[in-house]
This record gives C-alpha cells, structure tokens and sequence, in this order.
C-alpha cells in the first residue's frame, strides 16, 4: 500500500468537517479510504486492521462525504460489533466525540440502527455521548426513539441524565421527546416518562402538538380502531395480560375469564378461600394461555396488541389527569384538539375520557364550526355520536349549532359519507340504508323547524340528501337488481328439477293403480316431505326476486322494504337448496341403497358440499343484511353515567 497523498485529511477533535482546497483533491482522499470504509461496513477487522498498520491517523478520520468515520460505519450493524470492540481499543475516550458534518456522533448512529450493544461499549467509555445534540436538535435517544428501536431506547433513557444543561426532559426538548416517544408507538415508555415528568402533559410543543392530540391522532392504538375479525375477536377478549407489563393498573387477569367462568369462580370462592383460589385461577389461565401461545404464534400478536391498547388508555388517563390540575382556559386549548381528532378518526375512547374529565370542552368548534358531534355525523362514526344519548337535557342544544356554511346536523347528515366510511357496508344497496338509518336517527334529535331550515345554499336536509345519494341510488337500484337476477335464475332451475322430480318418483308407479311402488319405504317420506318444501321454497324465492326486479326504487323503499324483499329471497333460496340435497340423496338411497346405511355417508358428504359452498358465497351477504336490517341499531346509548 502506497503511503496517503500529503492532502489527506488529519484528525481534529474539535472541527466536525475540514477544509479541502479542491474538489479533485477531496475525491482523491475518499478514494484512498475506499479499503477501510469497505472494511468498517462489512466488519472486516483484518483488512482495517492492516491499513491502521500503516496508517495510524485513519482510525478516527473522516472518510465519507458527509465526514463519518470507520466508527460511524461500524455501528450500523449489529453482525459487526466485534469490528467495534476493536475499533474501540484503540480510540481514546476524547475522540468518540467526533462527529459528521451534522454533528452526529458514532452513538446517534448507533441509536439509528438500533445497535445497543454498540451503545453501551460507547457510553461506557464516554459517558457525555447521550447528551451531545445534533444540528436537527436531537439527542442519540430521540434518534432511537425516532427510528423504533425500544430496547435502545429503553437503554439510552438510564444513560440520559436530567440534571445537564438544557434538560433532555423539560420545556421543548422534553415535549419533542414525549411526543416522539407516543409517535413511535411506545406508550409503556411514554407513562414512564410522564410518571417522572408531570409537567410534559400540559406542554405545547412549537408546532402546537401535544401528547394527547398526538395519541389521538392513532386509532390502532385503541380497540375502536381494531380491525378483529370474529375469532381475534373472542380470544381477544379472553387472553390475559402479565400483570407486571401493566404498570401498577388496576386489570387482573382473572377479569379477563369468560363470564361462565366468573360465574364458576364466585361459587368456588364460597368453598375455597377467596384469596387462594382467584391465585390458583390466575396461574392456571397463564399456563393454559401459555401453551396456547406456543401452538399457535398469532395468539401471541392478538396478547401485544391488547398490551398496547391498555397501555394507550392508561396514558389517555395519566394525561387527562395531570391536564386538568392547571387552570382551566389552558386546559380547554389543550383538550380542543385532540377531542375534535378523536371525534373525527372515531376513538370514542379518548372522547369519552376526554368528556368525562372536562366536559365544558365539548362545545369546542373547529375551523369550519363543526362540534364534536357534527363531525361524528360527518365521518359516519355511531361510536361517538352515541355520547350524545349521555348528556341529558343539554341535548337539543348541540343540535341547534351550524357550521359556517348554515348548515345543521340535519343538513350534514344529508351529505354523503365519506368513501373510506361507506365502504365498509357492502354493496350499494346497504350503504343507501346505512345512510338512511343515519338520517332518520339525527332527525330525532333536532327541532322540528330544523327539518326544514335552509343552508346558506338555499337547501333544506332533505333536499341536501337527495342531491348527495342520487347516484348512489342508481347504484343500488343496479346491484339489487343484478342479485335478483342472479338469484331467480338458480330458484327457477330448482323449482324446474324438484317439479320433474315430483312427476318421476324414484322407483316408478305401480301400472294398475299409479301410486309409487316405494311409498311404503321410510325414505320415500323424506323425499316427498323434502321435495315439497325445496318447490314451495323455490317458488317463494322466485316470485320475491321477480317483485324486486319489477317494483320501483326510491330513497325509502332502501330502509326496508327492498332489503327485506332480498332476504326473503336469499332465505328462500338456501332453504331450497338445501332441501333439494336432502331430495336427491333421499332419492339415491331408495334406488341404489339397498338398505344399506354406511351409503348414508358419502351422500351427506356429496349434499353438503353445495349448501357450503353457498354458505361460503352468500351466506355472509344475507348476515349482514338481516343484522342491518332486522337486528339492533347502531345507535344506542353506551353508559348510563352522563357527562354533562
């Protein structure tokens, strides 16, 4: 190796970059480096090693555009932590304080990368390095925070100490890193950290942020915001929490048990010491829940994900709780934004905290002079608008606000749901029903004048409603007419077979008096009772389907006449089908069975695949129509304690 050219870069701990006195020049330096900065990203410690032989200087000099050294590079792996120690043997503790041109230092790197190993080696050979900030104003444990990695974080936070010039954890400097820290996702830390740090709470950072309008800004960090199909669902609900990752809450595991098993343990616990047997319980439910987990790793995802939304409404509590102790025009501009984002993403949970801690905030208003509830109503969201059943007489005033534009909650209610919103009902028709439901709903709680009061436009309500869902009728109109018509096709050709079948008895007619020669055979019953129901049944299911495809559809004929029509069809339809499966195997048996039941077998096997097959297709189409159809309302009062 030739010796470096005499322009080469010399170490100098007080400058974070150097000088060059070309561009040429500086190329030529960064290409002599080339061998060490291959070296540093791959870990190759001979290869560094052999070029500090010769060129002693190069263990902290800068050798990349931006001026990071061998160090720097070093650390943004983990595999290459053995480089590391290494490196470090022969760099004085002065020297780790070398930065990059944006004053970043190899422990910002390391805490970018995640690498704590190669923290704790720097911090225990230069305890300044988590206190030195960056040009962008962030410390190693913003960086960390910043980039998600938790157990560097977790480690960077015992080495960061308060009593330093600025505090890493008061005014700005803290409220940027509580905030990032709840960005991140890390609220376990963030309760720490507010645990020590009170104060953080009520602050407001530059861009007018604070914890709580940034926790609120997360539906997925609530069970509101979960998208739990049904069986995430039920071992959601069952699955216990570690009690020590609960950060001294007041949630046991033994309330975690299905209410059968509640209802078992109050009656063991009158035998058995109560104490005694709820820590038996206890421990038994995690060792169960344990073995779960082993055989079946998402359980273990479904346990993090109910961790973390405990752990979000912990702080929404802890932060309520300290924002209510200042006075009280601070705290209503610290509730105004994060109750106005709760309202609007639908996380009724930190609405409802929000109110039940300082309910005058919920005549706060935003830009457009939407309320809480008006926005509710404007992102389709019944989970907050069901709040408004808790606030007694105060009701019919919130009804009576406009916004900017003249309209009331009427008038919003009228316009059509945002795409994201009407999307999760399926099929057009539904979504016109679902609109309709929330129509009529928010007309039961306005006055009577507000029905027909005009916007600034000149339009009442209604008038907004019919203009906003024309299309949207169309569409309806078109898809119910498409499932009639798919539907009346499959009734009529079963209606066709089982009536051919009525004629053409299995076994034929006796010649002399023309009744069937298997009438007396107990199957023979089966095919006729089976057979009869799968006709009538057709039948039914046809002439329903054809009244949908030759009746009229208009705005509230979509409530529940039309959707009503197409269960009876779709109910009909199954029932049909499946009686016809019972008719044919009925069938096969008298002719081929020759008394022998294990035929029974493969024949139920062969009947049910079409009935699964339809149960699979239509089936949860008719569920959710009769469910929004038939079942309860959406809108319902949630608690019986009203919050103002």
């Amino acid at each position: 190796m030739t010796a470096p050219p005499s322009s080469r870069l010399r170490l100098n701990i007080n400058n974070s970059s150097k000088a060059v006195t070309g561009e040429n020049e500086t190329e030529k330096d960064l290409n002599w480096y080339l061998p060490l900065y291959k070296a540093a990203i791959r870990g190759d410690w001979e290869s560094a090693r052999r070029f500090f032989d010769l060129n002693p200087d190069g263990v902290m000099e800068k050798i990349t555009r931006t001026s990071e050294t061998a160090l720097h590079l070093a650390v943004g792996k983990r595999k290459t932590i053995h480089f590391v120690e290494k490196l470090m043997e022969l760099v004085s503790t002065e020297a780790l304080v070398v930065a990059n041109q944006f004053n970043e230092t190899a422990l910002h790197f390391a805490a970018k990368f995640g690498n704590t190993e190669a923290a704790k080696l720097l911090v225990t050979k230069n305890a300044h390095l988590p206190h030195i900030w960056s040009n962008t104003e962030l410390l190693p444990l913003h960086l960390a925070t910043l980039f998600g990695h938790k157990e560097t974080v977790v480690y960077l936070l015992t080495v960061t100490k308060d009593d330093v010039d600025p505090c890493p954890f008061a005014d700005e400097p803290g409220i940027k890193l509580l905030n990032i820290v709840v960005d991140s996702g890390f609220y376990d830390v963030a309760l720490d950290l507010l645990r020590r740090y009170p104060k953080l709470a009520t602050t407001v950072s530059r861009g007018g942020n604070t914890p709580l309008s940034i926790i609120a800004g997360k539906p997925s960090a609530f069970p509101s915001g979960s998208c739990l199909n049904f069986w995430q669902r039920l071992v959601y609900s069952c699955v216990p929490l570690r009690q020590e990752n609960l950060h001294h809450s007041n949630v046991r595991d033994i309330e975690n048990l299905p209410e059968i098993s509640q209802q078992c343990m109050q009656m063991c616990c009158q035998v058995f010491g109560r104490k005694h047997f709820i820590s038996v319980c206890q421990k038994l439910h995690a060792v169960i829940w344990e073995i779960i987990e082993g055989l079946v790793p998402h359980v273990m995802h479904i346990r993090d994900t109910k961790l973390m939304h405990q752990q979000a409404l912990q702080l929404v509590k802890c932060l309520c709780v300290e924002i209510i102790s200042v006075d009280n025009s601070k705290a209503a501009k610290i509730f105004k934004p994060p109750v106005l984002l709760g309202a609007s993403l639908g996380i009724h949970e930190v609405v409802e905290e929000i109110l039940r801690s300082f309910p005058t905030v919920i005549w706060s208003l935003d830009k457009e002079q939407h309320d809480v509830f008006q926005l509710a109503v404007i992102n389709r969201h019944g989970n907050i608008f069901n709040l408004l059943y808790q606030m007694n007489g105060h009701r019919h005033m919130v009804a009576q606000i406009s916004d900017i534009n003249g309209n009331n909650i009427l008038h919003l209610a009228g316009k059509l749901a945002p795409p994201h919103r009407l999307n999760l009902v399926t099929g057009a028709a539904l979504q016109m029903q679902r609109e309709l439901q929330w129509f009529k709903e928010v007309e039961k709680h306005v006055q009577p004048n507000y029905r027909e009061k005009k916007n600034s436009a000149g339009r009442t309500p209604a008038m907004v409603f019919t203009e906003e869902h024309k299309n949207l009728v169309r569409d309806g109109d078109q898809w119910l007419k498409d499932t009639a018509k798919s539907c009346i096709i499959a009734a009529s050709l079963i209606a066709m077979v089982v009536c051919a079948a009525a004629i053409t008895v299995p076994g034929g007619n006796n010649g002399d008096v023309g009744s069937p020669i298997l009438f007396k055979e107990k199957p023979f019953a089966i095919f006729s009772i089976s057979n009869s129901f799968s006709l009538f049944s057709s039948t039914t299911s046809v002439l329903m389907l054809l009244f949908i495809l030759t009746s009229r559809c208009a705005e509230s004929d979509f409530l529940y006449a039309m959707p009503m029509r197409l269960i009876i069809g779709l109910v009909t339809l199954f029932l049909s089908i499946t009686s016809m499966m019972v008719t044919f195997s009925a069938s096969i048996y008298l002719v081929f069975g020759d008394k022998k039941a294990w035929i029974l077998i493969p024949l139920a096997a062969l009947a049910c695949l079409p009935v699964t097959l339809f149960v699979f297709l239509q089936f949860p189409l008719l569920v959710e129509m009769i469910k929004s159809t038939c079942g309860p309302s959406i809108f319902s009062k949630r608690s019986e304690h009203p919050f103002y």
